[in-house]
């Protein structure tokens, strides 16, 4: 998975920049706006968007204001903490997840096109849905790891 996101999130990033660069050399230098180029870019921007996400939640390196942990004396109640976010993270993302679900299966029965060039939105909206449902299990993932580990410290501190 690491070679994935790797080298689909640098060929997503690469794309929309020489794209956002050819646009501007175009519109503001030759004088020549290219038409449907604002299309083109969607595509990659919301997959970069929620792939980044994504890799984000797998890598569990999202901004997070862990301002608890400051007041927090040990290891174990910072872990109860985590616990908590955890689960209400879920539970968000669940929902999210849910209502992306419903976007996707109306994405898919309109198959909407693109006003210009006649590209099928849903292969860019259905980056919500794809994007959610793995921001979901590995936020899960997270979750199962910090709870059995709750659970080690918690066995640990009563056999002392």
């Amino acid at each position: 998975m690491e070679k994935f996101f790797k080298y689909t999130l640098t060929i997503l990033i690469t794309s929309v920049a020489v794209l956002e660069f050819y646009q501007v050399v175009m519109r503001y230098i030759m004088e020549l706006p290219v038409m449907g180029l604002d299309e083109i870019l969607v595509y990659p921007t919301l997959w970069l968007y929620f792939l980044g996400s994504v890799n984000a939640c797998r890598e569990d390196t999202q901004i997070k204001a862990n301002v608890l942990d400051i007041f927090l004396k040990t290891d174990r109640a910072r872990l109860i903490v985590r616990v908590i976010a955890d689960v209400m993270s879920v539970l968000i993302s669940l929902w999210l997840t849910w209502w992306a679900w419903d976007y996707f299966s109306y994405a898919l029965r309109v198959w909407k096109e693109s006003p210009t060039l006649y590209i099928p939105t849903f292969y860019a909206e259905c980056a919500f849905f794809i994007g959610m449902a793995l921001m979901t299990l590995y936020t899960g993932w997270y979750l199962i790891k910090n709870a059995r580990q709750l659970i080690v410290t918690s066995q640990e501190v009563r056999s002392h």
